[in-house]
């Protein structure tokens, strides 16, 4: 099986992409302005303090104040093995504290915080205020857990913790403990910058998002890393000779003249995670629709008819969908509670096969799923942690004419798709190229200055006309390219820059 990463940064965003032979696994998406404040530490004040709740809110420089639950302790880490004493907290209005983003914020709620602390390396995450001691749950060798959990104990002070990640298997003890010392070195240096920094401050930023798949993601396993953008890879080079279990030789800056993503067979890919209808191979189809308070998904046989009798039509349709659904679920990076509407089926062994086969398929989720019972309805519904924000909130925003009832492509998919047809017309020859688009479309355009960097560097002797239409919906455009000396445009065409 042939593993890559792709990397890229286009229209004011960080992209990466994890492909196996030439299928995606994972998308991840990051604004370079403001990025996830998941992780960050922010210097925050208590707005109040909610006895009934167990809570308080925080006003910490965010949009809307923060949740901070009061009781969680060390059961904020239930998902390592491990054993700790949960430590409650007495809070005031008025208080000052340092707290650290758990869940970003997600329509009409604020962002969800806690006061332990931690610090996460390769191999080790330090909970400097925590006393807890875990492992990952993917070291299943006994002698190397309890060599493990040992070294890491003699490495923490009391009311300290230590989680050792799956990484820290196959790293020396010397490593342990240089990365341990480090994760100290930052606690502290956090600690000395909050002293002066005035409330709603970040006084800790999680890493970007290259640095981020860099740590977590990236395995001696992965075959090669593709970069499209020349100051990403010099980057990417330097984190890599960082480390000693990855080549420099895998890593390749991609110069062909059209967009990466499309080289190499992704952009149909990703484009297709903006839709709610997702197709299965068999014929069948799911469709995805996302709610305030949680995702539906829905089984249907669609053009499926089977070969025998219809409880095995049902069952093959449910089974390929709990594999479908496992893969969708972490390409878009959906999180929180998930309901699956299975095809209604008969036999009690074919429910217990389906509810199962949804549960394997999510082991290989790096985020933390809890699969519920299936029903008499055959409705199954799961939790997943959402670790960042969902993919469809970048692709996607609410519609304006269905009162914020139903979702358009959002403004940066669409200058996505615009910079990948743009490429696609100068690869060919074109040296200039009109698109006629919607107005606001058009605005959002020149006044976030997306395509700067393209027009500065490679489309520098190239022209990109743009015509509004007022009346065209956010989606609608076309493009052609275009190589006669004179052209003729509306009065309110608009050369890019």
């Amino acid at each position: 099986m042939k593993k890559e990463w792709f990397f890229d940064r286009f229209c004011g965003v960080q992209v990466a992409v994890y492909a196996e032979d030439g299928a995606l696994v994972e998308v991840n998406v990051e604004n370079e302005t403001s990025g996830s404040p998941l992780g960050n530490i922010y210097k925050g004040r208590v707005a109040n303090v909610v006895a009934g709740m167990q809570a308080a809110f925080v006003s910490c420089g965010l949009e809307k104040n923060c949740y901070l639950p009061l009781d969680e302790g060390a059961a904020r880490f239930s998902s390592y093995d491990g054993d700790g004493n949960p430590a409650g907290r007495t809070l005031k209005e008025g208080d000052e504290i340092l707290v650290q983003v758990t869940k970003v914020p997600r329509g009409n709620k604020g962002a969800k915080v806690t006061c332990d602390l931690s610090f996460v390396g390769k191999n080790l995450i330090f909970l400097p205020v925590t006393d807890f001691l875990g492992i990952s749950r993917k070291i299943t060798d006994e002698e190397s857990r309890a060599r493990l959990l040992k070294e890491a104990d003699g490495l923490r002070k009391a009311g300290q913790g230590y989680i050792v990640r799956t990484a820290a298997e196959a790293a020396p003890v010397k490593k342990l403990k240089s990365e341990s010392e480090y994760l100290k070195k930052v606690y502290l240096s956090v600690l000395e910058a909050a002293k002066s920094a005035p409330v709603g401050a970040v006084v800790y930023k999680e890493y970007e998002l290259p640095v981020k798949v860099m740590r977590d993601s990236l395995g001696d396993d992965v075959d090669k890393i593709h970069v499209g953008d020349k100051g990403l890879y010099d980057k990417i080079v330097r984190l890599v000779k960082m480390r000693s279990d990855f080549s420099e030789r895998k890593v390749s800056l991609y110069t062909g003249e059209r967009n990466m993503f499309a080289e190499f067979g992704l952009s149909e890919q990703v484009y297709r995670l903006a839709e709610p209808q997702v197709a299965l191979k068999n014929g069948g189809y799911l469709v995805i629709d996302r709610t305030e308070a949680m995702t539906v998904i829905d089984v249907n046989t669609g053009s499926f008819v089977g070969e025998s009798d219809l409880e095995s039509t049902v069952f093959e349709t449910n089974l390929q969908a709990a594999r479908e659904i496992a893969r969708q679920v972490r390409l878009r990076n959906i999180g929180g509670i998930v309901t699956v509407d299975f095809i209604d089926m008969a036999d009690p062994e074919h429910c217990a096969a389906v509810e199962a086969e949804l549960t394997l398929a999510l082991l290989s989720d790096r985020a933390k799923c809890r699969v519920l019972p299936m029903s008499e309805l055959c409705l199954t519904t799961f939790t997943r942690k959402r670790a960042n924000n969902d993919l469809t909130e970048f692709l996607l925003k609410p519609c304006s004419h269905c009162t914020r009832q139903g979702y358009v492509l959002s403004d940066k998919y669409m200058a996505m798709r615009l910079r990948s047809e743009i490429m696609n017309y100068f690869a060919d020859g074109y040296h200039a190229v009109v698109i006629e688009l919607n107005r606001s479309l058009m605005q959002t355009i020149l006044y976030e200055r997306y395509f700067t960097e393209q027009l500065s560097g490679s489309w520098q002797n190239k022209r990109v006309y743009m015509v509004p239409h007022s009346t065209w919906h956010e989606e609608r455009f076309t493009i052609r390219g275009d190589n006669s000396g004179v052209l003729s445009l509306p009065d309110d065409a608009q050369i890019l820059y």
